[in-house]
């Protein structure tokens, strides 16, 4: 979901199964001669670091200046809700169906919208092993406290779900990536390399975001597009702090299935007014409701209806 009141992407969708590419590679060609060695007088020096590119710093100076405003503005609110935002059981059925079933553009498509048509329920059935990736030049005093908050999130995450969700570089299926504007090649290769099949309309975006992109994830299955295996995630470096704790926090939640937004979500992150940083007490109630055993991967939404309604009213009892 672009996000350009909100300057963040949401969840691109993939359809179909994951096919690697291959091609012919022709023999090696025995060399004529034997080369000779280098002479040392002409190997080139190691390359020195250059630090942030212009492109870079001026963009970290930009989103301070973006997230302090909105500060001011009152948005960005980390308390998770309120007396001010008070929501009921029949807010939270429109809410789920409006982010869990439907999406905001097509899938394989880029930026073009969705037809506006129900799709079918999307989620885990597979533990999710989420690695964390930074970029060559992501800031390094950065790192420890991002991977950090990203650890408790996907914690609190796995509680909230009942759902097996670890962080481990071991055999990831969920990457995570913090990368700046001068790790674009790096962000594509671990890209490709998480998702082989990831249509170019997809794939662009990892290497040429606009000032407008905060963060994105794609998410894909395997033999069908509802059972999603496989999530990267894209988090820019130049980010202020509050706004890549924003951003872990949501596009991992829609990495497990709730891909869409509604602007009549509140107190949510799945809503582009920015008035919340962080997940809320409604947003937890939608994943509770999105993992919850009734709610089957790939179930149509007229189906899911009687059974959203039966589980909110267990849940919170006569109205």
């Amino acid at each position: 979901m672009q996000r350009f009141k909100r300057s963040r992407l949401g969840t691109f969708l993939l359809a179909g199964a994951f096919a690697l590419a291959s091609c012919d590679v022709p023999p090696p060609v025995e060399p004529s001669a034997k080369p000779q060695a280098r002479p040392s007088s002409l190997v080139p020096p190691k390359a020195v670091p250059q630090g942030p590119s212009a492109a870079s710093l001026a963009l970290k100076k930009y989103y301070k200046r973006l997230e302090n405003d909105q500060l001011t503005l009152g948005l960005l609110r980390t308390g998770g809700g309120g007396p001010d935002t008070p929501f009921t059981e029949t807010d939270l059925k429109r809410n789920f169906i409006r982010i869990a079933f439907f999406d905001e553009y097509q899938r394989d498509q880029g930026l073009i919208p969705s037809d506006g048509s129900p799709r079918l329920l999307k989620k885990w059935l597979v533990p999710i092993r989420i690695g964390v990736e930074f970029g060559r030049n992501a800031p390094i005093e950065n790192q420890a406290t991002d991977k950090a908050k990203l650890v408790a999130y996907v914690k609190r995450l796995s509680r909230i779900t009942g759902h097996p969700i670890t962080v481990t570089n071991n055999n990831p299926n969920f990457v995570v990536m913090f990368m700046s504007n001068d790790d674009a090649d790096q962000a594509r290769e671990t890209a490709l390399k998480m998702i082989p099949s990831i249509a170019q309309s997809n794939l662009v975006f990892f290497n040429n975001l606009p000032r407008s992109t905060e963060c994105f994830v794609v998410a894909a299955g395997f033999e069908n597009e509802y059972e999603w295996r496989v999530a990267v995630a894209h988090i820019r470096t130049e980010l202020a702090d509050l706004q890549r704790l924003s951003c872990i926090h949501e596009e991992l939640a829609q990495g497990l299935g709730l891909a869409n937004d509604s602007p009549n979500a509140r107190p949510s992150i799945f809503n582009d007014d920015d008035e919340f940083a962080l997940l809320t007490t409604h947003d937890e109630e939608l994943l509770r409701l999105l993992y919850n055993p009734a709610l089957r991967a790939g179930m149509e939404l007229n189906e899911a209806r009687p059974i959203i309604s039966r589980i909110l009213a267990e849940r919170f009892g006569p109205s």
